[in-house]
C-alpha cells in the first residue's frame, strides 16, 4: 500500500493532524520537541460520494472506500541531516514513503513552543527543504564515488546514472528546482531521494483563520512562494479536524459552514495526497459490497484485476465494463446493457477512473 509521510518541525501539529486523518488518538501529541519518536502508521479512507450512489443502485450491503497509508514521522530540526534531534533516524523513515505532506505552522500561540522561538512559515518550509536536500547530497556523493569505480566497465546505464546524479548535485547545491524526465527518475529510483518525492504543504491555521486564510500573513507569504514553485498548499486547522472526529457528519458540516468552509481540510488533504501519488479508483459493485480499488492513473485491465487478487490477473480473460456515469444514468446494469453501454474489454484496455468492472478469469 502506498504511503504519504507527514513531516515538519517539532510542535507544528503533525501528530494532531495524523490523529484526525485516521480518526483516532493513537499518535501522541504534546507541547514538546520529539514527542513522536517511532513513526505512527494509519490507513486512511479516500472520500468518494460515488460509493453511496452505487450502493443504492445495486442494493449493496456495505461499502469499502479506497485507502492508503499516512505515516506520522517525528519532527525534524535544523541540522537533521547531520543527526541533530535524531535526524538521521527520522530521515530514514521519510525515505520509505511515496509522497511527503509537510505541515507548516502558520498560527501564533505563545502557549505552544516553537523550536526557533518565533513563527515564520516560509523559513520553516525552507528549513525542512534544506535538510532533505542536504541528506540527498550525502547519498548522491556516496553513490557517485561508487559509480566512479565502475565506469571502466563501459556500462551505459552506469554512465547515465552518474550523469544524472552530477546534474542533481549541481541543482541541489544551487538550491534550484529539480527537472528530470520519467526515464531519468526511474534510473535513480533505487536511491529513494527525498527531494524528488511528491510534496504537499498543509498550512496549519487557527480556527478563526480557516475561512479566510489569506488574512494570515504567514500563510500568504508561504502561498506566494509555493505557487512560484508549482507546489500545492492546503489551509487546515489540525485542532479543528481533531474536534470534528467526535461530531456526526451533519454536525461537522454545520460547524465547518459556520467557519466559512465547505469541506474538511482533512478531506482536501486526503484527495490531494491521493492525486499527488498518481492514483485513481475503479469500482466493483454487487449485493454483498461496493468497493473502490486503488490503481495507477495508467493501468491495463489485467493489472487492475490483480489488485483484487493475483489469480484475477494470472487467469484474466476479459472485463465487463460500464462507466459510473452510464450506470447512474440508466439506473441498473441490465438496462445499461440493453442500451449497449456495457462493454467487454480485453488485456490491452486502459481502465478509466470511475469504471465499474466485473472481471472474468480462469485459473
Amino acid at each position: 500500500m502506498l504511503q504519504a509521510g507527514i513531516v515538519g518541525l517539532p510542535n507544528v501539529g503533525k501528530s494532531t493532524l495524523f490523529n484526525a486523518l485516521v480518526e483516532n488518538n493513537q499518535a501522541q501529541a504534546g507541547n514538546f520537541p520529539f514527542c513522536t519518536i517511532e513513526p505512527n502508521v494509519g490507513i486512511v479512507n479516500v472520500p468518494d460520494e460515488r460509493l453511496l450512489v452505487l450502493q443504492k443502485i445495486v442494493n449493496g450491503q456495505k461499502i469499502v472506500p479506497a485507502g492508503f497509508q499516512f505515516v506520522d514521522i517525528a519532527g525534524l530540526v535544523k541540522g537533521a541531516n547531520e543527526g541533530a534531534g535524531l535526524g538521521n533516524k527520522f530521515l530514514s523513515h521519510i525515505r520509505e514513503v511515496d509522497a511527503i505532506v509537510q505541515v507548516v505552522r502558520c498560527f501564533e500561540d505563545e502557549n505552544i513552543h516553537h523550536v526557533d522561538g518565533e513563527v515564520n512559515a516560509l523559513r520553516d518550509f525552507e528549513t525542512i527543504k534544506l535538510e532533505l536536500a542536504l541528506a540527498d547530497l550525502a547519498v548522491i556523493d556516496k553513490r557517485i564515488d561508487r559509480l566512479a569505480k565502475q565506469m571502466k566497465t563501459g556500462d551505459k546505464l552506469i554512465q547515465s546514472e552518474s550523469e544524472i546524479l552530477h546534474q542533481l548535485k549541481t541543482s541541489l547545491e544551487a538550491v534550484s528546482d529539480l527537472n528530470l524526465n520519467p526515464e531519468e527518475k526511474q534510473i535513480i529510483a533505487h536511491l529513494n531521494l527525498l527531494s524528488l518525492k511528491p510534496l504537499i504543504i498543509a498550512a496549519n491555521l487557527k480556527e478563526e483563520e480557516l475561512g479566510k486564510p489569506e488574512n494570515n500573513s504567514n500563510y500568504q507569504k508561504l502561498k506566494t512562494a509555493l505557487e512560484a514553485k508549482n507546489l500545492q498548499i492546503i489551509p487546515i486547522s489540525a485542532q479543528i479536524e481533531a474536534e470534528l472526529i467526535s461530531l456526526s457528519p451533519e454536525e461537522a458540516n454545520e460547524y465547518l459552514q459556520s467557519l466559512g468552509v465547505n469541506e474538511s481540510g482533512v478531506q482536501s488533504l486526503i484527495r490531494a495526497a491521493f492525486n499527488t501519488l498518481g492514483l485513481m479508483t475503479y469500482f466493483t459493485a454487487g449485493e454483498i459490497e461496493v468497493r473502490a480499488w486503488t490503481i495507477p492513473l495508467v493501468c491495463k485491465a489485467p493489472k487492475a484485476a490483480g489488485v483484487i487478487h493475483t489469480d484475477f490477473e494470472r487467469g484474466f480473460i476479459k472485463a465487463e465494463v460500464i462507466s459510473y456515469q452510464d450506470l447512474v444514468h440508466f439506473g441498473s446494469r441490465n438496462i445499461a446493457r440493453e442500451a449497449g453501454k456495457v462493454r467487454l474489454e480485453g488485456k490491452e484496455y486502459l481502465v478509466q477512473n470511475g469504471d465499474v468492472i466485473e472481471f472474468k478469469f480462469n485459473v
